[in-house]
């Protein structure tokens, strides 16, 4: 029964609160974790090989982490708040990978951005980037830092769209796979 006295659809488990209280401490344990290690890294200090290295091994780093999630998401329990956990800590290691790439770039080549760029500001620019904000007072000022900005544009365009996309479906055949096929709820998910 659900609290308004109906009945919960078949293979939809709500989650317990002793459930969703772990999920918070974990997601918050995670972004604790990717945050103080990205104010720790002497971003400032890195070579180009190290820069580019660092990005292209956390992109495949994501992408792999992506993977991880939906197959969690696809034999959990309670699919959707798995689903939540995934985007709680997946887009933060995202933003912050590209916040690193920023920070290193512009201590590499001072003319990359309008002024010099802190973790701090690194993190600001590019969660305005994700956002599509661009308040302009942080700007790419020449092509390498312009080719990472693209680059990460349409890496949230992938993230927006097609990760969000891929963890939904991940939810619905979750559910659908805990209803069993015989259920009208599992026709109800394909179509």
């Amino acid at each position: 029964m659900t609290p308004g006295g109906g009945v919960a659809p078949q293979g939809r488990a709500r989650p317990s609160g002793r459930r969703i209280a772990w999920t918070v401490v974990r997601v918050v344990g995670s972004v604790t974790v990717l945050g103080t290690l990205y104010y720790l890294m002497p971003l400032d200090h890195s070579s180009t090989a190290t820069t580019v290295t660092i990005l292209l091994v956390g992109l495949a780093g994501f992408t792999a982490l992506l993977a991880g999630q939906v197959r969690s998401i696809l034999r959990s329990v309670t699919p959707g708040l798995r689903a939540v956990e995934a985007l709680a800590t997946g887009i933060p290691f995202f933003l912050l990978l590209f916040a690193g790439t920023y920070v290193a770039l512009a201590a590499l080549s001072p003319g990359s951005f309008g002024e010099p760029l802190s973790h701090t500001d690194g993190l600001y620019f590019t969660v305005t980037v994700f956002a599509t904000v661009g308040f302009g007072d942080i700007t790419a000022k020449n092509e390498t830092a312009r080719l990472v900005v693209t680059v990460q544009m349409l890496a949230d365009l992938v993230v927006l769209g097609l990760a969000v996309k891929i963890i939904v479906g991940a939810v619905q055949r979750g559910w659908q796979r805990k209803a069993g096929p015989d259920s009208p709820e599992a026709g109800d998910e394909e179509r």
